[in-house]
């Protein structure tokens, strides 16, 4: 019998399919089944690298340390009266997705991942966090404007991911602190639900799943996120909420798509507790039906992750697959 391909590998976990491995998304030499793509000109590209940037929006960031990545020191639309000059990028622009067609000859039969944007991250971008939880309350109208605008912009991207034949689409919003989501789990399905459940179904239509990366304490959200169709939680953290509890209340509804926790285990642990914890993972994040898929975190630098502890981790994630480990 053939054995399946990457994208079938993923699919299958996915849709709890008994996949006859983990599917994977390690760094090199490790190997990966997912290929994460971005338009040329993402409408929600954020600066990388090191100094002050202006995005397209207006946004003007500002990284730090080894970080790749960084905040925004200056909001273009920290008052509404500038919602008229808001220079909006137009995602309908074609030349945005010059490099589509070259995806699926490129990676073959690899799964390929679609980032499409945020929902609230490129908000409090563009309001500041304080201002944007204030318009929860007092600006719901113009709030919900502006979510339906980026919600729009997302289906106008995933459009472009399905023509190019992608296979899912990913959105990014960190939603939670350590503890607690960062807003009202109410405001959230009044404001925000409705507005991921339009650009799930936009996605779903088109025959693609869905991802979402979202940090800290996300619990009070995850059913309702599978309600309106997520497939996978990009969910780098784990330990703030328990694996004993996110094995008991969502195995086998979603799959999660997780390194070894980033801010305990994988930066504080040693290499023997951190192959203890992915072993955990594994076992009460999956199924034997699929829904776990290991990955690993892309800028290892700034979150102090050692290259001992990424191997050790690699190498067992591939060894619960029943893979060779790296040579």
């Amino acid at each position: 019998m053939t054995p399946p391909t990457p994208r079938e590998v993923v699919r299958q976990t996915l849709r709890f399919e008994n996949p006859p491995r983990l599917a994977r998304n390690l760094p090199p030499p490790w190997g990966t089944d997912i290929r994460w793509l971005a338009p040329q000109r993402a409408v929600d590209a954020r600066p990388n690298g090191q100094g002050t940037a202006r995005d397209e929006w207006g946004a003007v960031w500002q990284s730090y340390g080894n970080s790749v990545l960084g905040e925004v020191k200056e909001y273009p639309l920290a008052d509404w009266s500038s919602w008229d000059a808001l220079a909006v990028p137009d995602a309908s622009d074609p030349s945005r997705y010059a490099n589509f067609a070259g995806f699926r000859p490129a990676y073959g039969q690899d799964y390929l991942l679609v980032w499409v944007g945020s929902l609230y991250e490129r908000i409090h971008f563009l309001r500041g966090l304080e201002n944007t939880w204030a318009d929860i309350h007092e600006e719901p109208e113009r709030l919900g404007r502006l979510i339906d605008l980026l919600a729009g912009q997302a289906c106008l991207v995933a459009g472009r991911a399905a023509e190019a034949g992608a296979d899912g689409i990913i959105l990014g919003d960190d939603w939670g602190l350590q503890d607690r989501l960062m807003i009202s789990p109410a405001d959230w399905r009044r404001l925000w639900k409705p507005r991921y459940a339009r650009v799930m179904a936009a996605a779903k239509e088109r025959g693609m799943d869905v991802f979402l990366h979202s940090c800290g304490h996300i619990t009070a959200i995850l059913d309702d996120l599978i309600e309106i169709g997520l497939d996978a939680v990009e969910m780098d953290q784990q330990q703030n909420m328990g694996l004993d509890n996110l094995s008991r209340r969502f195995a086998g509804r979603i799959t999660f798509y997780a390194p070894v926790d980033i801010q305990r285990t994988m930066a504080h642990g040693t290499p023997d507790e951190v192959r203890a914890y992915a072993r955990e993972m594994g076992a009460k994040l999956g199924t034997p039906a699929g829904g776990f898929i290991p990955s690993w975190y892309t800028d290892p630098a700034a979150a102090g992750h050692s290259n001992e502890n990424i191997d050790a981790m690699c190498d067992e994630f591939l060894k619960m697959s029943g893979e060779r480990g790296k040579e």
